[in-house]
């Protein structure tokens, strides 16, 4: 991923060195269960884990002649010991290193990913309680329709990011497993305990059968999470995109002292947080596409995969992590103007209590037919003639002769409409 989109704690997982570290911990761990075992003097296997070290530099130099990572590091990691060299990577294949280390490192981001979701649920509860009885517009194919409230829209979202952290929590566990089973995965030149102990010593479950590689099913399950989470991203910043229309102006991101909006127009204050999430979400799905084409490899392997992962995995948990910080802060800093919402309240004539109207006509006695047939009439006058949808009702001697000035009052207020957002609150825990 780009430096652009990159926050430190996460890019340091997937550098070059921290994956040969990686490495380096499977190979020695691998050695440690076979000293367990009896099979390699444990003298042996301390001096591996006091001495044992890479050079990275070494490692390109010698993959330049190999053009085979694993076999440059393991040589690299040699140079750098006596006699012990010989156990490193006694029985192994390379993708036990590989595929266990990857996932231990999918684990190390997947800790940074899960703190990033619940601090942005956290955010969100905190706003939706804030913002409970802001009243809003409520629309429905971009067309108003009735009341609802900024805290009813927040708290959606918070229960909808409360499923995305179950759906990860899943996720990651399908993909923490690591894989020591050799060549084919019948552990033809390795022990089963070897598989069990190093992946124990690293926080990951031992996948009860391999090929020559975990099975690919697992990263494309995570990844479609990941996607999905960066989509429910998207879904949001969308929303607040289409809120912060001039036209609209219900809410607006942080605008900081000095920033700019565009090079040519100096009044412009654009909602570009919440663009680059759609850009990024984009990016997320398209490497899901990807890890589900990495799930048919040939027969026990083939390495299709490989320079697809080195590519999709990095980049989207460096990007999801990016996202859910820089969203969490816009959501946190979002500035959200009340009067602007109730005043676009108004400007569809009060044609937002129709159904109220008819309910209440129903209420009457009267059939749903001849009630909506009465008030569709004058909604349909009131749009045309820009006239107030209430002052067409008190006119209209079907809709008076059944309705008192009361009741007709009531209609128009649109407190009727919250009176369930508490009931909504305490189902959700807020």
């Amino acid at each position: 991923m780009i430096e652009r989109y990159s926050r430190p704690e996460m890019a340091a997982i997937w550098t070059d060195e921290n994956k040969f570290k990686a490495w380096l911990e499977v190979e020695i761990l691998a050695c440690e269960a076979w000293a367990e075992l009896g099979e390699i003097p444990k003298e042996d296997v301390k001096i591996l884990r006091e001495k044992a070290s890479f050079d990275i530099n070494r490692i390109y130099e010698i993959e330049e002649e190999t053009r085979h990572d694993v076999v440059a590091f393991t040589r690299a990691v040699s140079e750098t010991l006596g006699d012990e060299k010989k156990w490193v990577h006694y029985g192994l294949t390379s993708t036990d290193v590989v595929d266990t280390a990857l996932s231990y490192l999918v684990k190390q981001a997947n800790t940074i990913l899960l703190q990033d979701l619940e601090r942005f649920v956290a955010i969100l509860k905190e706003k939706a309680q804030e913002h409970k009885y802001t009243v809003m517009m409520g629309r429905t194919h971009g067309v108003h329709a009735e009341p609802t409230t900024f805290g009813l829209k927040l708290a959606l979202w918070y229960e909808e990011m409360k499923r995305n952290v179950e759906r990860f929590k899943q996720a990651s566990a399908g993909i923490e497993f690591g894989k020591i089973s050799g060549a084919v995965g019948t552990y033809a030149n390795i022990d089963p305990f070897v598989e069990q102990y190093v992946c124990e010593k690293l926080g990951l479950q031992a996948a009860p059968i391999s090929t020559q590689t975990l099975q690919r099913d697992r990263h494309a399950h995570y990844m479609s999470t990941l996607a999905l989470i960066a989509s429910s991203i998207e879904k949001f910043a969308v929303e607040i995109r289409g809120l912060q229309k001039s036209e609209t102006r219900e809410v607006e991101e942080f605008f900081a002292k000095g920033q700019k909006g565009s090079s040519a127009m100096p009044h412009k204050r654009n909602p570009i947080g919440s663009e680059n999430m759609t850009g990024l979400a984009r990016v997320i799905r398209g490497y899901m596409m990807t890890a589900y084409e990495n799930v048919p490899l040939w027969h026990e392997r083939d390495i299709s995969h490989s320079s697809a992962e080195r590519i999709i995995l990095p980049d989207a948990t460096i990007a999801l992590n990016y996202m859910l910080n820089r969203f969490g802060n816009i959501v946190k800093n979002l500035t959200v103007f009340p009067d602007n919402m109730k005043r676009n309240m108004d400007r569809t004539l009060g044609l937002i209590y129709s159904q109220r109207v008819l309910l209440a006509l129903i209420d009457t006695g009267m059939s749903r037919e001849e009630a909506y047939d009465t008030v569709q009439p004058k909604a349909m006058e009131a749009w045309e003639k820009q006239v107030a949808f209430r002052q067409l009702v008190e006119g209209e001697g079907k809709i008076t002769s059944r309705l008192t000035a009361a009741q007709i009052e009531d209609c128009f207020d649109y407190n009727y409409h919250l009176q369930h957002v508490d009931t909504i609150f305490t189902r959700l825990g807020l």
